[in-house]
């Protein structure tokens, strides 16, 4: 689908649920701890994981703004290189998930941190196979771990949470191993950073960026890691 078509969508969307494209959106991010296991801080000097949390224009541009994260690419995980495109994507038929690939530093910032901006902030956890006005699979909740730690970390931190009740419901993120990640078409990368004008960004998305520079000061930095800034 083009940017433009895509915008079309959008603007459709805003104009359904009957919201001008400067509202805000009530966001649901929340103030939640932090990991009681992690990894060890610094272990190695660059480490990957895969999230997925709804639409990836706005978990991307989460961890673009993240201190710590070298880089965040959006794209496409859980199903076959040949259907790893938007169109097929958003059928829901392919077993792929829109995520982005974070590449930190583990001396900047721990995978247990990435985890609690990823539970509190870039997306709502207890939302199964959707994220707001997004439906389908392809939008579900999951993390794609790149090792047997980051699954038993994400794990553990799973049940604490719900253990805590941090949720008024039950977390349904999954967790996939051992599975691809497909970069996505060039015009979906840095999305949040080049089209903040956009309606479904303002309303979706802008929001995550303040909630994350409110509750982690320490973590937020104000210029954006790009994609195109690395080629």
């Amino acid at each position: 689908m083009s940017t433009s078509a895509l915008a079309f969508t959008a603007a459709a969307v805003l104009a359904f649920v009957g919201l001008t494209p400067a509202a805000p959106r009530a966001e649901k991010a929340r103030a939640i701890p932090a990991p009681v296991a992690d990894e060890p801080a610094g272990a190695t000097t660059s480490e990957v994981v895969v999230l997925a949390g709804g639409c990836f224009w706005g978990v991307q541009g989460v961890y673009q703004h993240l201190n710590g994260v070298v880089s965040a690419v959006s794209g496409y995980t859980g199903g076959e290189k040949n259907t790893a495109d938007y169109q097929r994507v958003s059928t829901g038929t392919t077993g792929h998930a829109e995520s982005v690939q974070v590449t930190f530093d583990p001396h900047q910032v721990t995978y247990g941190r990435l985890l609690q901006v990823y539970f509190s902030v870039a997306h709502d956890p207890t939302e199964l196979n959707r994220q707001g006005p997004d439906v389908g699979p392809q939008y579900r909740s999951t993390i794609f771990p790149t090792s047997e730690q980051q699954a038993s970390v994400a794990k553990a931190y799973i049940a604490q949470l719900d253990q805590a009740h941090v949720f008024k419901g039950a977390i349904v993120t999954t967790i996939e191993s051992g599975r691809t990640f497909y970069p996505a078409e060039a015009y979906h990368q840095d999305f949040l950073t080049l089209n903040r004008a956009f309606p479904y960004i303002i309303y979706n998305d802008l929001p995550k960026i303040e909630n994350l520079k409110r509750l982690f000061p320490d973590l937020y930095r104000r210029d954006p890691v790009l994609v195109r800034a690395g080629r």
